[in-house]
């Protein structure tokens, strides 16, 4: 079994309530999660908010409006979020990390990347769909269930918590690691949504597209990109925070 976890919350720090900020009707977690859950290989979707107040909201949405189930779990120890996911379902083999900023999600390319790790399968612990190699926004990371469970049992600091894969890409001598990037190296847009100015360009895209999850690919966006050459100005200036290299070269 193939279990998607989805990470949401309200208190975003720098645009506060967005996973649930319509455009054109539709909250993002809804685009996210309605576009994931047409991916061929993904079982099962799960949304994994937190316990503080305003992530009430997010349980609601999921069971009156998605139909999809919600569990809850620590606010920033978000791998022991994950964790209580994988443990509720014991029949989850391998774990698709997504999060719901992110709108524009294509299941067909998740699927590529899913199919590129289980022909990997033993050899292959996590594997990377990321924005070394693709626009930002149609991120996903895929992993073994004793990989995750390994982290959550090992790892100790704040960072590694609160991003959940960290532990796993940071211990390559323990865990066979890979990257997809089977298009070469495409231009670095940012379809995730991070700040109002990719709130604007993710609404520009959906408006010129359709709000229909199943009417567009993310190639259809690259397409319009390059159609629209001024919709790249519009989140140019939002810089995204940094992290630690993860080093994520396809070694299968």
């Amino acid at each position: 079994m193939i279990l998607a976890i989805v990470q949401a919350r309200m208190n975003s720090k720098r645009l506060p309530n967005k996973v649930l900020t319509p455009i054109e009707g539709k909250p993002l977690l809804a685009y996210h999660v309605s576009r994931l859950s047409r991916s061929a290989w993904v079982d099962q979707v799960v949304v994994a908010t937190s316990v503080a107040p305003e992530d009430e909201q997010i349980l609601s949405f999921c069971s009156e409006d998605l139909g999809v189930p919600c569990l809850r779990g620590a606010e920033y120890d978000v791998l022991g979020r994950f964790e209580q996911v994988v443990r509720a379902c014991p029949d989850a083999e391998h774990i698709v990390r997504t999060t719901a900023d992110c709108p524009l999600i294509d299941p067909a390319l998740v699927d590529e990347a899913i199919d590129h790790y289980l022909a990997r399968q033993p050899d292959l612990d996590y594997l990377s769909l990321g924005p070394d190699n693709y626009p930002r926004g149609l991120d996903a990371e895929i992993f073994k269930r004793d990989a995750l469970l390994a982290a959550a049992e090992n790892a100790t600091s704040d960072y590694d918590r609160e991003h959940v894969t960290p532990y796993i890409y940071g211990h390559a001598e323990r865990f066979g690691l890979g990257a997809y990037a089977a298009h070469g190296k495409l231009p670095q847009h940012r379809w995730c949504v991070d700040e109002p100015p990719d709130l604007e360009l993710v609404t520009r895209i959906i408006e010129a597209l359709g709000s229909d999850p199943a009417a567009f690919t993310w190639r259809d966006c690259m397409q319009l990109m390059q159609d629209q050459p001024e919709f790249a100005e519009l989140n140019a200036s939002v810089r995204q925070k940094t992290r630690p290299d993860p080093n994520r070269a396809d070694k299968g």
